[in-house]
């Protein structure tokens, strides 16, 4: 049943509705705009890291070669047919072992013949001589005349030289008959021979008959960045670096299989000369190969422990802020959660961290997260990021230290 209401009343009920409609609109705008003024007033919040300083053994893995401690190509002095090869490719000889056997009858002709002038020369010697004398004592009773005794002491001394090249001669007849026989000038790995029994060989032929290397030792030289190795020399000169009592870089080797070769090597030298086209210096290390592991040839990776900074700084890479003049920064919450720029000098990049030599100390908390939010000055809610642990190793790299983003 509808029931009437009187026009005045409806104005009345109308204009109560309204004003309780707009009450809860003011109330919503009200409490949403206090909602939004609260989020604006909180501070953002940002990952950092505590820095402390560890222990860290810097070290370059560096790609490298291996090479035989010595290596001896082995050529024929005289020239001649091989009779015989007396060894077995790929054994190992000793210094002075036959290898091969030339045809020796010429040559041991050559050295009867001069064994024959040689006593020729002392025959005539003795006549000489004996003239010689002779003539010295004629002379002094006016019997001969002084120019024929001259001529005898001359023709004396002349003898004597005579002998003398007899015996050159020989001597030289006798070498080239022991080089017939070709032997090993060192002990160590013999590969195999470009020649067979039956072979012309010439003496000093540019082809060697076959090649001996010492494999007990080995080397292995790698290439490193000046830059690097100056700034390593540096620190090694300064104290910073810790080496061993023989202030030796210890050396280990990575076989192409990725396997570690279970010797320990260390570095023996560094080229005296910078290559100009990479600006890289050479570095030779030593490695003793009791079971021929290693063959000349072998590409290996060599991790070089440089030696150990007692105390290093590990700034994560993303905390380290280039300015536009190149200098680098970190920022920085204090105790009060302010954030403060710290110019920092990173030495070189080390996996994903920086190390950092000067403008951080230990406790500083830096900035890895939300670096994009913060400004100087600004208030911060600093979360603890979960880090990686510092290692105690690291490596050092092979070229300068990159640019920081």
């Amino acid at each position: 049943m509808l029931v009437s209401v009187p026009l005045p009343r409806r104005a009345a009920l109308l204009a109560v509705a309204t004003t309780a409609l707009v009450l809860v609109g003011c109330s919503r705008e009200t409490g949403g705009g206090a909602q939004a003024a609260s989020a604006a007033a909180a501070p953002p919040e940002v990952g950092v890291v505590t820095l402390t300083q560890r222990p860290l053994t810097l070290v370059n893995e560096l790609p490298g070669r291996v090479s035989a401690s010595l290596v001896a190509e082995v050529r024929p002095q005289v020239g001649g047919i091989v009779q015989t090869r007396a060894f077995t490719e790929g054994s190992d000889v000793k210094a002075g072992e036959l290898l091969y056997q030339i045809d020796p009858s010429t040559y041991r002709a050559t050295l009867q013949s001069a064994d024959a002038a040689l006593a020729k020369a002392e025959a005539n010697l003795v006549v000489a001589k004996a003239k010689a004398e002779r003539y010295k004592d004629l002379v002094g009773i006016d019997a001969v005349s002084k120019q024929a005794a001259d001529e005898t002491v001359a023709a004396a001394a002349q003898a004597v030289a005579d002998v003398a090249a007899a015996k050159a001669a020989r001597e030289m007849a006798r070498i080239n008959l022991d080089y017939t026989r070709v032997t090993s000038p060192i002990s160590g790995r013999i590969g195999r021979s470009s020649v067979t029994a039956g072979a012309l060989v010439t003496a000093n032929q540019a082809n060697p008959l076959a090649t001996v290397q010492r494999l007990d030792t080995i080397y292995v030289d790698v290439t490193q960045s000046s830059v690097e190795l100056l700034r390593l020399r540096r620190e090694l000169a300064a104290g910073r670096l810790q080496t061993d009592k023989q202030n030796r870089a210890v050396v280990r080797l990575r076989l192409e299989d990725g396997s570690l070769y279970p010797l320990i090597g260390t570095l023996q030298f560094a080229d005296v000369t910078v290559d100009e086209t990479t600006s890289a210096v050479t570095l030779r290390a030593t490695f003793p190969n009791p079971d021929n592991d290693l063959l000349p040839g072998l590409f290996v990776r060599a991790k070089i422990d440089w030696g150990a900074l007692e105390n290093a700084f590990m700034v994560p890479q993303q905390a380290v802020v280039r300015r536009p003049d190149g200098s680098a920064f970190v920022w920085a919450v204090s105790p009060d959660q302010k954030v403060s720029q710290k110019t920092v000098k990173p030495e070189r990049a080390i996996g994903d961290k920086w190390l950092v030599t000067e403008g951080v100390a230990a406790g500083d908390r830096v900035v890895v997260e939300g670096v994009q939010k913060v400004a100087p000055g600004a208030q911060v809610n600093a979360v603890a990021v979960d880090g990686e642990k510092q290692g105690d190793v690291a490596d050092a790299g092979n070229g300068g230290p990159r640019q920081p983003q």
